[in-house]
């Protein structure tokens, strides 16, 4: 059994293991790292070995950690790390490169059909409909879009959200709201099978997901990294945040939407960001916390979504794999019979 698995921020690391009885019999750990001292590699070999094959992520990273002394030096990875490279080969997790990836071009769409079309391409891509899929955003209206978990009340302001022509709706993911002026975020959207993420823990998928976009933007010259759980920062502050949600069918739907530009003091007005929710950011005030993407390039909004395009299709190939009329219409069904109704909206009142 083979993985591979790239450290966000850091170094490659792979591993090739046999099993015997279901309990790791070889073990191999190699990688672009660095680790001092040399014998330390044979250290980390024998910890994995006689694990077994149900060990989980954690439970490896703690053998790899107990069999190494406090003089060892690892530099790009961590027994964390290991552990995921590890639980990645016994489940027969995938990369990038194992898919051909479908790309869906910028449509103006309406907020509710942007909820149910997300939940309609996962759907697709679990029941092996449509392949793996990378799609970019675009608002025909302004909107806030609220976490599924999040109380709306607490979250929204509907006197001014409706006073600022804003539609209010509410995804499938969890995390955070978005405030979606037009013309002024990025917003992307990940489908692929469950297997990408195999042997991840939901922080670790995280990262792995968006290490693509961290790259992107270092490439513009911009200082990015990956804050757990779900932002990417500069140290300026937030450029945006991801959500996830797996679905039974086998897929994984993964989202991320980075601030190009905005109107901070409007949208303090319309999200009620409380102290408690900026604490742990070191800031006053919520629309000092946003660090939009247009001041860091001057480049226009379509520039920098064709920047993020041209990565992808560097790293992992993509073509183009737009939205069937029946994904379309499957969405428009989706819209009637749950996120346009009163009881999706105010599930969490």
């Amino acid at each position: 059994m083979h993985a591979e698995y790239k450290v966000p921020g850091g170094k490659l690391v792979v591993v090739d293991i046999e099993l015997d009885n279901q309990r790791i019999v070889s073990c191999s750990v190699a990688g672009d790292f660095f680790l001092e001292p040399d014998d330390a590699l044979e250290d980390i070999n024998r910890a994995i070995i006689g694990l077994p094959a149900s060990a989980s992520a954690e439970d490896i990273a703690a053998r790899v950690r107990l069999a190494l002394g406090s003089e060892v030096v690892m530099m790009g990875f961590s027994p964390d790390s290991i552990g995921t490279v590890v639980r990645r080969a016994l489940t027969g997790a995938t990369d990038f490169t194992h898919y051909t990836w479908g790309y869906v071009k910028p449509q103006p769409l309406e907020p509710l059909h942007q909820m149910a079309l997300d939940q309609v391409l996962a759907e697709e891509v679990g029941a092996g409909r449509r392949g793996p899929t990378l799609r970019l955003w675009e608002w025909a209206k302004p909107a806030v879009v609220i976490g599924s978990f999040q109380s709306l009340k607490n979250e929204v302001d509907m006197d001014n959200a409706h006073a600022y022509g804003m539609e209010v709706v509410r995804r499938v993911s969890g995390g955070g709201a978005m405030f979606m002026e037009l013309g002024t975020a990025i917003t992307y959207s990940l489908y692929a099978p469950s297997e990408l993420v195999s042997g991840m823990s939901f922080q670790d998928s995280y990262a792995f997901l968006d290490d693509w976009v961290i790259q992107a933007l270092r490439h513009l010259d911009i200082d990015a990294s990956y804050q757990p759980l779900n932002d990417i920062t500069s140290p300026q502050g937030k450029i945006g945040g991801a959500a996830q949600k797996r679905f039974g069918s086998g897929a994984v739907l993964h989202h991320v939407t980075m601030s190009y530009d905005m109107d901070g003091d409007r949208m303090v007005e319309v999200l009620r960001i409380g102290r408690e929710k900026i604490s742990d950011k070191g800031v006053q005030s919520a629309n000092k916390r946003v660090d939009p993407l247009k001041a860091h390039t001057g480049l226009s909004k379509s520039a920098i979504e064709d920047h993020l395009v041209d990565t992808f299709t560097g790293l992992f190939g993509l073509e183009d794999g737009p939205v069937t009329s029946e994904e379309h219409a499957k969405a428009r069904a989706l819209v009637e019979e749950k996120f346009s109704t009163p009881e999706w909206l105010h599930r969490v009142p």
